[in-house]
């Protein structure tokens, strides 16, 4: 069966990505073939095109989140069945395309009640703000949190989350539009950190005291202020890299800085296993589907227009969630 799908032929900008027509065959045991509704695009889909995480083989087609319907299961799926909605994020590469085939362990049914773009747009935002903010550090009510990139995916979902939970949210943005957006996503303070110091800001608010977690997505450019806004033996959850990679540096600045911890989570490891992925998902789904957390989608591209996702997403022009749709 004939789809078109987006295929990289070599690392590089935007360009690289080129919309081609791919076979796509018969699932094979432990697999299912998805037909997307909808593609989610996020920032670790710039990092595998540029090269600073490596694709593996060439060419391949981008992409680890979408949602959409089974269309044929192989031998042994237990997972799904054939006409079901479903929705993934993680496992082999290869969302970029009308139809995929990929290991049916990766893919969680989806309630009625939640629409395929949200899906799209929400499974890797979604359920890494799940592990943030429940597993690398549980949140508890009453403390003051930073987060960077407020208004970007995850910070959106995360700092909705997070005031749920009873926490209160302190969140940078680069402009006033986003502070307005994070500011309505359940941010109590923001801070514009094109104009303000954002430690001198957070020691403000805390009355000096810093914070007790910091989760930043950003990296090389936040990354060792985030530090200086730390209360001591706080964590500092870096998670992201969109400035870029954050350098080398001396252990002993953790210590410096009040016996710091420091963490590199992703989900791939918090959900590892089957069960963990499932009890993730349906407290993503249920907080979708209560209005707790709202995952807008901001930016809808056609498949076909790839590139110039990745050149928004790149240049940081996008708010919210974004997804392509075949």
């Amino acid at each position: 069966m004939q789809v078109k799908a987006i295929m990289v032929h070599q690392t590089g900008g935007p360009e690289v990505l080129k919309l081609e027509q791919r076979e796509v065959g018969e699932p094979g045991p432990g697999e299912a073939r998805v037909r997307h509704r909808a593609i989610g695009l996020n920032f670790v889909d710039i990092y595998f095109r540029t090269g600073v995480y490596p694709a593996g083989t060439m060419p391949y087609t981008p992409g680890n989140e979408g949602a959409g319907v089974v269309e044929a299961v192989g031998p042994g799926v237990s997972e799904v069945k054939v006409g079901d909605r479903v929705a993934y994020c993680g496992g082999p590469m290869g969302s970029y395309a009308e139809a995929r085939v990929m290991p049916a362990r990766f893919l969680v049914k989806l309630p009625d009640r939640i629409d395929d773009e949200t899906a799209a747009a929400a499974m890797l935002k979604g359920l890494t703000a799940h592990f943030l903010i429940h597993s690398t550090y549980p949140l508890k009510p009453g403390e003051t949190i930073l987060v960077h990139a407020a208004a970007g995916g995850v910070g959106l979902i995360l700092c909705q989350w997070a005031k749920h939970l009873g926490a209160t949210v302190i969140g940078t943005i680069g402009s006033d539009e986003k502070a307005r957006l994070a500011a309505q996503n359940g941010c109590a303070h923001t801070i514009n950190y094109s104009r303000e110091d954002f430690v001198s800001r957070v020691k403000e608010i805390t009355a000096g005291k810093g914070v007790p977690v910091v989760y930043d997505s950003v990296g090389q450019a936040t990354f060792m202020k985030s530090l200086d806004c730390l209360r001591p033996r706080g964590l500092m959850v870096s998670y992201g890299q969109a400035s870029g990679v954050v350098p080398p540096f001396s252990v002993n600045i953790l210590s410096a800085k009040g016996s710091l911890y420091l963490t590199r989570p992703t989900l791939q490891t918090y959900a590892a296993r089957r069960e963990e992925l499932e009890a993730m998902a349906r407290d993503l789904f249920d907080v979708l589907a209560r209005g707790i957390v709202r995952c807008e989608v901001k930016q809808r591209f056609k498949l076909a227009d790839a590139a110039a996702a990745h050149r928004a997403l790149g240049d940081r022009q996008t708010t919210g969630s974004s997804v392509l749709l075949p």
